[in-house]
């Protein structure tokens, strides 16, 4: 687990550095001619850095090394069942007996000792059903790290779709929006004609409101994938975790 977690920094530091020198060699960007999937970096950047950026494959490496601990605890707890005892002691011992001399009372007699008591004692207490469980809450233990590592794996999976995804639809919005400028393009041109006939009497009015509100349409049209294409521009920028810096203003 450290050793994967190194092996995320190292990779964390490269992409890092990649995206640094990326930002430096940016050119200014005409989203109209240019190309964006020839600005941005590759693909697998971007995945590594989403990789890197995203807070949920932490959380879940945190919860595998939870899970780690937690069966350290279960290996080591029979333990808490085990123990030793021990106790030392000083003082003096009285004994006091009689004995019979063929006289009518007994004699008394009487002794007096030192001792020194030192006693020590090792006490084992598993129940039945601790020594039963212990193999059953061990393989609970595993399953559960096993979980958290599939987890990540599944993670990690879904954010490479994600960016994939997030790719192409930046990729596609801008073709959509490069259309978009085209029809709008030939409209207002269309729209520059359709005036002068309608001044010079060529065309009625229901002709030239028909291209007015074709105009409108394609504003409007062309309004709504220019903000599709900076949302999905800016989405990709979160998720990967570093700007493109192909826009001055697309804050």
């Amino acid at each position: 687990m450290k050793n994967n977690i190194l092996i995320m920094l190292i990779l964390g530091l490269v992409t890092l550095l990649q995206a640094v020198s990326f930002s430096q060699d940016t050119e200014s960007f005409d989203p109209v001619t240019d190309d964006i999937a020839s600005k941005l970096p590759t693909l697998e950047v971007l995945i590594d850095s989403a990789l890197n950026h995203t807070p949920e494959i932490s959380i879940r490496e945190q919860q595998v090394l939870i899970a780690e601990s937690k069966l350290k605890t279960k290996k080591i707890e029979w333990t808490r069942n085990i123990g030793m005892q021990a106790s030392a002691g000083y003082g003096n011992m009285y004994n006091y007996s009689t004995s019979s001399n063929g006289s009518i009372d007994p004699l008394p007699v009487t002794s007096t000792r030192y001792q020194n008591q030192f006693n020590t004692s090792l006490y084992l207490n598993l129940p039945i059903s601790t020594i039963a469980d212990r193999r059953n809450q061990l393989r609970l233990a595993r399953a559960e790290i096993s979980q958290e590592e599939l987890s990540i794996e599944q993670t990690r999976q879904e954010i490479r779709q994600l960016i994939i995804l997030k790719y192409n639809n930046l990729i596609m919005t801008q073709k959509l929006f490069r259309i978009k400028i085209r029809n709008f393009e030939s409209i207002k041109i269309k729209m520059e004609l359709t005036e002068t006939e309608f001044r010079n009497g060529v065309i009625s009015l229901t002709e030239y409101t028909n291209v007015a509100t074709n105009l409108a349409d394609a504003e409007s049209n062309l309004e709504m994938s220019r903000t599709e294409f900076l949302n999905a521009y800016m989405i990709l920028e979160e998720l990967v975790g570093f700007r493109f810096n192909l826009f001055n203003s697309t804050r």
